[in-house]
């Protein structure tokens, strides 16, 4: 789902809430030790380290949603470090569409999102990282993520 801009932050029980990261929009499709990242125009990206990094991952099949990054220290992305390939990559998954068979699109964004989170944790690899979220407080969201 792409975002959408609005005009102020605001509170929704149907909304969750995450941080905007500065990097390349992506897919990672996973298939037996083998890791694709596509993006948004349906390109294959480069990346290989993170790529190798993903195929290890304890999955038969999966297909993540998410963000190709590089962080500085505070856990900020850097576009520029990423563009110029001077940082080091990470997937920020937000989204789980596939596992090991079934298409999770049907299930509700939150449940897709404790599953995802699982598979991260039990992944144990430093390149993936979990997007948290707040779920439908929008405005003390914005303000925290203001101060940063």
């Amino acid at each position: 789902m792409r975002l959408r801009l609005v005009r102020e932050p605001f509170d929704h029980p149907d909304y969750i809430f995450e941080l905007k990261h500065d990097g390349f929009r992506a897919i990672v499709y996973l298939q037996s030790g083998e890791s694709k990242l596509v993006s948004r125009s349906q390109r294959n990206l480069g990346f290989e380290s993170l790529k190798k990094a993903l195929a290890k991952l304890p999955v038969q099949t999966a297909i993540l949603d998410g963000e190709i990054v590089c962080l500085d220290g505070k856990g900020v992305s850097q576009f520029n470090q990423l563009l110029s390939r001077k940082g080091e990559p990470v997937f920020y998954a937000f989204d789980l569409l596939w596992l090991d068979g079934e298409d999770q699109r049907q299930m509700p964004l939150v449940e897709r999102k404790k599953r995802l989170a699982r598979l991260v944790r039990t992944a144990k690899c430093p390149r993936l990282l979990y997007a948290q979220h707040v779920m439908q407080h929008g405005k003390p969201f914005f303000a925290y993520s203001g101060a940063w």
